[in-house]
């Protein structure tokens, strides 16, 4: 698996001057001293692609909000695919049963219908 690069003030600064400063996300400008983060366009675990068509700035809550909400669920559901793919995960398989027997109850075993009630009472008492 490859690693994550990291970006140093070089790569940065490029980044930033061919956006000319804006949030690809929330097209607004970012400031001077305002934080920003290196945000890849489609996600890096999909692609591990750091090229520069890849990557734009974007304010540091625009760039969570989009991880949590965009990039986080398309991740896990490709490990979902490529688990399955590869048959790390099986398909939940029913319970095969013996099932009932068709023949009739033996007669010791049959359900006896209560006495009355007038019987009942008078053995009780």
């Amino acid at each position: 698996m490859a690693r994550r690069r990291s970006f140093n003030k070089k790569d940065r600064a490029r980044i930033f001057a061919t956006s000319q400063g804006i949030c690809h996300l929330c097209k607004g400008a970012i400031g001077i001293g305002e934080a920003w983060e290196v945000e890849h366009v489609t996600a890096w675990e999909l692609t591990q692609d750091d090229s520069d068509e890849n990557l734009r700035p974007a304010h540091v809550k625009c760039h969570k909000t989009k991880t949590h909400q965009q990039d986080r669920p398309a991740i896990n559901r490709a490990k979902r695919r490529e688990a399955k793919h590869t048959g790390a995960i099986r398909p939940k398989q029913s319970i095969s049963s013996a099932g009932f027997s068709k023949q009739p109850k033996h007669p010791k075993f049959a359900k006896q219908p209560l006495p009355p009630r007038q019987l009942y009472e008078q053995v009780s008492k």
